[in-house]
């Protein structure tokens, strides 16, 4: 069983920085690959950031490349994602997900398995 918790949302100011944490329970959580999510009301779940298993791969969204930066910590089960250069069109509800053990990464939300229960995000301009 998996289990997502996410953490480190809230409100900041334009130009501002958040921590994204989402931390695992679960074998399948430790070998699988991660991405973070996120819905603004009235929109689609889009994909943010991903990172492989090892860690050795990182992707992005071209909204967010330069800005976001996804890691993390097998040791801890916690994926990251930092947060810089915040804009008020970053405002939303933030997701972690897993995919199934050596998956690799996807941008189509469907295919993640595990999901946490997302962490509100809100960019002040």
């Amino acid at each position: 069983q998996v289990q997502l918790v996410e953490s480190g949302g809230g409100l900041v100011q334009a130009g501002g920085s958040l921590r994204l944490s989402c931390a695992a329970s679960g074998r399948t959580a430790r070998y699988g690959a991660t991405g973070w999510f996120r819905q603004a009301p009235g929109k689609e779940r889009e994909f943010v950031a991903g990172i492989t298993w090892s860690g050795t791969s990182t992707y992005y969204a071209d909204s967010v490349k330069g800005r976001f930066t996804i890691s993390r910590h097998n040791a801890k089960n916690t994926v990251y994602l930092q947060m810089n250069s915040l804009k008020p069109e970053d405002t939303a509800v933030y997701y972690c997900a897993v995919r199934g053990t050596y998956n690799p990464i996807s941008y189509n939300p469907q295919r993640y398995y595990y999901w946490g229960q997302g962490t509100q995000v809100t960019v002040s301009s």
